[in-house]
């Protein structure tokens, strides 16, 4: 039996769409292939997808979810107390353009319970429990409760992957927030910003705002400005890789990387940008606007050039660290590129890369002790 239109028009909004795929085979009866016909893909695609989702079944929520949605598919009627998809060519688009929808513009009523769920979820110790005789899922944290929400929206939480079954005890499941719940409340609290008033200007022409927010970790740091006062200045934590490995625990509860490590990655990238030795991503204007300097291609062209100390404070502990923990430290700190992508780059094995670059940052470390005694040199 395939799904009809009224059956395909009575999926909620929110529903994710490798749900909605595995939906469409299990419950409807389509075929793999038939699948990837009407999706303009290939068949192994939709088959991974479709697995992806039944390995999932292991999960009390998803398993209520997808059993009481493959009953509303087969009815062919509503599903309760949800929005609904109207009907329409565009209601399985191709997946060679992939559609970046969210909770907030899909389903209210899921948003609004997501902001508030999943904000309670990310306090320390918090989790939500859940059982089978349980008409309402809980949100404690240690023996009180601090939130409660319908089954059905703790569903559509598990089913998006924004809550994930940690264990279970007895009759009682524990779900606590994963990372894609924590990208999604940063994603939704930025959305409900952008409603109030902003992100107007700010992310034109760029990614949405909200999908860029929800990649960054802001904080604030007390800096000197040019008057030698203290000024209080909001940052990225997310900004470089080294902050990320910088959170990170051993078992031990030591940090990955010291503070003087990270000190030394931060020093080397200083240097990079006075000397500003990235590649350039415009017109070199220099030899137009410099009359004497016309048809000179010399490194020292102008004095928008750089400082040349510090292209030499660089290439002295490039060199010093040689190939390989040199590549590492000047993709890493310099070009701020992904431990993943500076792995496939150079050719090392999955989840290498942060040990060279802790063995990078001593070494650079070293030598900065080594060369100017442990203090910094002056800018330029």
């Amino acid at each position: 039996m395939t799904m009809t239109m009224d059956a395909a028009a009575a999926m909620p909004a929110w529903l994710p769409d490798g749900a909605r795929l595995y939906l469409r085979h299990v419950e409807g009866g389509q075929s793999i292939r038939e699948i990837a016909r009407a999706e303009g893909c290939h068949a192994s695609t939709i088959l991974r997808r479709v697995r992806r989702i039944e390995n999932r079944r292991d999960d009390p929520l998803v398993d209520e979810a997808l059993a009481r949605l493959g009953k509303v598919a087969d009815a062919g009627t509503p599903a309760p107390a949800r929005p609904t998809v109207p009907a329409s060519a565009k209601e399985f688009p191709p997946m060679s353009a992939p559609i970046r929808s969210t909770a907030a513009s899909e389903d209210p009523a899921i948003a609004r319970e997501a902001r508030r769920i999943l904000r309670r979820l990310c306090e320390p110790g918090a989790i939500l429990a859940v059982a089978p005789d349980m008409d309402r899922a809980a949100v404690l944290k240690g023996a009180v409760r601090i939130a409660v929400t319908d089954r059905s929206a703790a569903q559509a939480f598990a089913l998006k992957d924004w809550i994930a079954c940690a264990r279970q005890q007895g009759r009682v499941a524990i779900y606590e927030i994963t990372t894609a719940g924590r990208a999604a409340l940063k994603r939704l609290l930025a959305e409900e910003a952008g409603a109030a008033g902003g992100f107007a200007e700010a992310a034109a022409g760029f990614e949405p705002q909200p999908y860029a927010d929800q990649h960054r970790v802001w904080a604030e740091r007390t800096v000197m400005d040019g008057a030698g006062e203290p000024r209080r200045v909001r940052y990225n934590l997310a900004e470089s890789p080294l902050a990320v490995l910088a959170r990170r625990r051993e078992k031990d509860g030591q940090p990955f990387l010291t503070p003087d490590l990270v000190a030394a990655a931060e020093r080397l990238r200083e240097d990079f940008e006075l000397a500003q030795m990235g590649p350039r991503v415009a017109q070199n204007w220099d030899r137009f606007l410099t009359s004497g300097d016309r048809g000179s291609f010399q490194a020292e062209g102008g004095p928008s050039e750089g400082s040349r100390r510090a292209r030499d404070r660089v290439a002295a502990a490039l060199r010093d660290l040689g190939p390989g923990l040199g590549d590492m430290a000047l993709r890493c700190c310099c070009y701020l590129e992904g431990l993943e992508t500076t792995e496939r780059r150079m050719g090392w094995s999955a989840r290498s890369g942060k040990i060279v670059l802790r063995i990078a940052l001593m070494r650079l470390k070293r030598h900065y002790d080594e060369t100017y005694g442990g203090a910094a040199p002056l800018i330029g």
